[in-house]
């Protein structure tokens, strides 16, 4: 892996998203399988390593902070703050957008706490909360900053008006969206801007939540909590269509001499020396397999097919149903009209 700049952190072009271990895709592994991946990314030279208040309330942070604090002076460590998990008076936790200061502050002190850290060295806001300018909310963690809790500022999420106001209010290093083949709508504006404005343009989800990878055949049977259940792309007979894309896509790979996911990766990555991957897996053997797509070297026409195969209008099915993306400040609907 090569190494790619975010503000005045170098890390490696691949980076290890810790979502997976307590969140989103329902059976979460045991401890011990999440920490040799952790173990396993810090031996194969991963220094980008990501998590969020968010990611099993707090669990993720609680469980990887201990992990990673020998080799602190070694890694860039990232979290969230904005979006949480809040207890309800029926005991229920649940998620909540809230971009207040006074929250945002409260979620910065419970993530230190966990991390078992005096600074979180890139601190994204996870959601644009609308109800607060977001002039505010970055304006608050750039207090984060100047007391010396935080290193540098990251968006997560947010369309390109947004990504220049947060960014003219403090300066932004990273930006944090969904970026793979089956999933362009970086290429309306945000990668474009992040260029220009120097800011790294971090790609959670390149292997399209496992799609990708040709590995999920089979969406009819998420087991509960998953929350690809809920996105339309995934629904079965949706799904379907979207698969048959894979066959061709595995004569890329084979003229590539790699595997589907290697694949995935070294397109994410060949997109422009601003751009860093950050899948996320809970299995070793799966990691050093995201890995290798760091040393896959894609020419023009190879590039060109996948354009090609993976131009929007194939794609079947939006990545979120319409009340998650309600809560993203992205540009896909302009997408959709293109």
């Amino acid at each position: 892996m090569d190494s790619r700049p975010i503000g005045s952190f170098s890390v490696r072009s691949i980076g290890l998203g810790c979502m997976n271990f307590c969140h989103a895709y329902g059976n979460s592994p045991s401890e011990e399988q999440s920490k040799a991946v952790l173990h396993a990314a810090l031996d194969a030279g991963v220094t980008l390593f990501d998590t969020a208040a968010l990611y099993g309330f707090g669990a993720s942070e609680a469980l990887i902070g201990p992990v990673l604090k020998p080799h602190r002076d070694r890694i860039t460590l990232a979290s969230k703050c904005g979006m949480a998990g809040v207890r309800g008076e029926d005991g229920v936790m649940r998620r909540v957008i809230d971009g207040h200061p006074k929250t945002l502050r409260k979620n910065c002190e419970d993530s230190l706490q966990r991390l078992g850290t005096d600074v979180i060295d890139l601190y994204y806001l996870h959601r644009w909360d609308p109800r607060v300018p977001i002039e505010e909310s970055v304006g608050e963690m750039s207090r984060l900053v100047e007391e010396g809790k935080v290193r540098a500022l990251g968006l997560s999420e947010v369309g390109v008006d947004t990504l220049r106001r947060g960014h003219a209010t403090h300066p932004i290093v990273a930006l944090q969206s969904e970026y793979s083949l089956w999933s362009r709508n970086a290429e309306l504006g945000t990668l474009a801007a992040c260029k220009e404005l120097g800011i790294a343009y971090v790609a959670f989800s390149p292997l399209g939540r496992a799609f990708l990878t040709g590995k999920l055949q089979d969406t009819g049977n998420f087991v509960k909590g998953d929350i690809r259940a809920a996105m339309p792309r995934f629904a079965p007979a949706v799904y379907a269509q979207n698969l048959k894309l894979l066959a061709p896509m595995q004569s890329i790979a084979e003229r590539a001499d790699c595997t589907l996911a290697e694949l995935a990766i070294a397109w994410v990555l060949h997109q422009g020396q601003h751009v860093i991957a950050l899948p996320g897996t809970t299995s070793v053997e799966h990691l050093h397999e995201d890995l290798r797509g760091g040393s896959v070297r894609l020419d023009a026409g190879l590039l060109a097919e996948l354009d090609e195969l993976f131009k929007p209008e194939r794609i079947a099915g939006d990545r979120y149903a319409l009340g998650s993306q309600r809560e993203v400040d992205t540009e896909k609907f302009a997408f959709e009209a293109r």
